[in-house]
């Protein structure tokens, strides 16, 4: 890469993407079933304090300016040497999007619901508000793992194709 802004826009959008794609993983990999193995109420408790303290500047940052970095880079791309990428930077973002409607219209909506409990030492029946959640969350969340990662593979394809040009 070349160092020129297109290059440097294609970059920082991969790595956005990258981090928003470990993110999902851990919590496939690690998060989640560590705490499937706790109790309803210590399993409650964790993810709502989880869905609270995510809500922060640098998550924000990883997870909208993937997108919109994805985006400038698709139009940085679309044209003279750059073009060879354009294919596979519009695929990292098409598949970036189905992550944030998985997000936006299936775990956002279901830790809403969670914090909507209330505190878990209120709640009557801690197992149906865990069995409520937990299953369709765990799937959901493997699903955004799939399709951010497919992003950046993408991505990084783009990346090796624009520096095959000579030009990111």
């Amino acid at each position: 890469m070349n160092g020129d802004i297109r290059g440097i826009v294609l970059l920082a959008a991969t790595v956005l993407t990258g981090l928003m794609a470990g993110i999902y993983f851990a919590f496939s990999v690690a998060v989640m079933p560590g705490l499937g193995q706790s109790d309803d109420r210590t399993f409650v408790e964790a993810m709502q304090r989880i869905n609270v303290a995510i809500q922060n500047g640098w998550f924000g940052l990883a997870f909208g300016g993937a997108l919109v970095l994805g985006l400038v880079a698709a139009f940085q791309h679309r044209y003279g040497e750059g073009r060879p990428a354009l294919a596979w930077i519009v695929a990292g973002v098409v598949l970036y999007v189905v992550s944030l409607l998985i997000t936006m219209g299936l775990s956002v909506p279901l830790n809403n619901q969670l914090a909507e409990a209330g505190s878990p030492g209120g709640i009557h029946d801690l197992a149906a508000v865990r069995a409520r959640f937990e299953a369709t969350w765990v799937h959901w969340n493997v699903a955004r793992t799939l399709v951010t990662t497919a992003s950046l593979v993408c991505l990084v394809w783009a990346i090796r194709v624009a520096r095959g040009v000579g030009r990111a």
